[in-house]
């Protein structure tokens, strides 16, 4: 019998495209903040302090005026399409990212407890569950966390090795775990970080019942 395909609880990202609307502008003569621009000019405050960086050096390395900097991001003026693409160079960003609606963000993803997607060769061997928590592009880069869980009657998993780097944090049970040629035991509150084009995997499981946290870091085309 056929299984019918599962909606995935994830959000797929939506290229952000600045809008014709972005042209230079007067100040407002009210020097009250313009909805829009108080938009932009949050975006931007929200990307200077992600970068560590204070408002006076950002305004340097824009070419700008560090009291321009202050109105544009309270709002008070509209920047024109260059001194944007300025900022944007500074801050190391694409210009399409000021333009982000906060309100209708996909790059955002909610699973709730037991909600995850179930992957993996579930039917064939049940003792093994392996539950997608997320999926999120940015970029280039490409995160996937997954809980997986092994019961009394598992077999260890294959050894694999694909493109990325690997994260796991064991929560319970212990195991033996191959990173290359090498094995270690690792058992809860334990962590490994490793790049995962090498061979790696659950070599034995010493300790039932065995559940971790997976999450792969790639780079998509």
């Amino acid at each position: 019998m056929s299984r019918r395909p599962v909606a995935s609880p994830f959000p797929t990202v939506v290229p952000l495209v600045p809008p014709a609307s972005a042209r230079p502008c007067r100040a407002p003569a009210t020097g009250r903040p313009d909805s829009r621009a108080s938009r932009l000019g949050a975006q931007i405050r929200t990307l200077r302090l992600a970068s560590g960086a204070s408002g006076g050096r950002l305004a340097q390395n824009a070419g700008i005026s560090r009291s321009l900097l202050s109105r544009i991001e309270r709002g008070l003026v509209s920047p024109s399409v260059q001194t944007l693409e300025h900022i944007a160079r500074a801050l190391d960003v694409a210009i399409s990212r000021f333009f982000a609606d906060q309100v209708d963000r996909t790059d955002f993803c909610l699973v709730r407890s037991g909600k995850g997607l179930q992957v993996g060769d579930i039917g064939a061997n049940a003792a093994h569950s392996i539950e997608l928590l997320g999926h999120l592009r940015a970029g280039s880069m490409c995160v996937e966390p997954c809980r997986v869980r092994l019961d009394s009657q598992a077999r260890p998993l294959a050894i694999v090795q694909h493109p990325g780097l690997k994260f796991l944090f064991m929560q319970s049970g212990r195991a033996r775990y191959r990173y290359g040629t090498r094995e270690v035991e690792v058992g809860p509150g334990d962590a490994l970080l490793f790049d995962a084009t090498a061979m790696h995997g659950l070599e034995a499981i010493t300790e039932p019942c065995v559940s971790y946290l997976s999450i792969v870091f790639s780079l998509s085309d």
